[in-house]
């Protein structure tokens, strides 16, 4: 029986297909060549991934490989899949929703900088995957007493993911830039000579945040200061859901 991408995903649950048993053992297993393909990618990044490349590192022909992974888009959702499953979060140690939100949005972050590929995975076949599926329901339960409605609770739980992960893409280091933190204080004074009086309020501000950061964006500033305006969003969304409540 062929395996369609949703059998693989599922492919340690007793009721998925076994792919058959005719003809000789496998050289490995799906699991095994999806565990190799992590590896290039977090070595190589996404682009380095190619069946050929897996098949080489496997000891199998190209052709073996399509027979555990389907195909290579299939093979980006086993992978996304695969690290969630592998780093599960950890279980909510506070009882305030705030705090256990932050913990969804750090630990997002933290799996995105682990494994920065993720951001280039933007398959939504990904919500079929075991992993995916578990730390969705772990995600959800960080939201637990804050009387949202099951659409607005999906909704709430996507901001924030969202959040950090275009805070990883943020994060993400440039090997071809210059070290800015070094720079920064002899441009600074170069560049105030150049714009003079023309952006008085650019000028000022951009003065003001150059000297808190040292450069002119901080990755981390902008983190601290984004998640705290996401958790007051959130915030006056749970404040009227409240106030539905109460109404009702």
């Amino acid at each position: 029986m062929a395996r369609t991408l949703v059998d693989l995903l599922w492919r340690h649950d007793p009721r998925a297909p076994t792919g058959g048993t005719r003809g000789p053992r496998p050289k490995v297993s799906t699991s095994q060549a999806v565990d190799a393909a992590v590896r290039i990618a977090d070595h190589d990044g996404l682009d380095a991934v190619t069946i050929r490349r897996l098949g080489t590192h496997l000891g199998v022909a190209a052709n073996a490989v399509y027979t555990h992974v389907g195909s290579r888009d299939d093979l980006l959702v086993l992978m996304a899949d695969q690290v969630r499953s592998q780093e599960p979060p950890a279980p909510y140690a506070s009882d305030d929703w705030r705090e256990r939100v932050r913990q969804v949005a750090a630990d997002e972050l933290a799996l995105h900088e682990a494994h920065p590929w993720l951001l280039q995975v933007t398959d939504q076949r990904t919500a079929f995957g075991p992993g995916t599926i578990a730390t969705y329901d772990h995600q959800l339960h960080a939201l637990d007493g804050t009387g949202l409605a099951d659409v607005d609770r999906d909704a709430a739980l996507t901001f924030v993911t969202d959040f950090a992960r275009a805070s990883a893409r943020a994060r993400r280091p440039d090997p071809g830039a210059a070290d800015m933190s070094a720079q920064w204080p002899a441009t600074a004074a170069r560049l105030a000579g150049y714009v003079g009086e023309r952006y008085p309020l650019a000028r000022r501000v951009g003065a003001a945040a150059g000297e808190a950061m040292a450069a002119p964006y901080s990755a981390e500033h902008a983190w601290q200061f984004g998640l705290e305006r996401v958790l007051d969003a959130l915030a006056a969304l749970v404040d009227q859901a409240a106030r539905g409540l109460h109404r009702s």
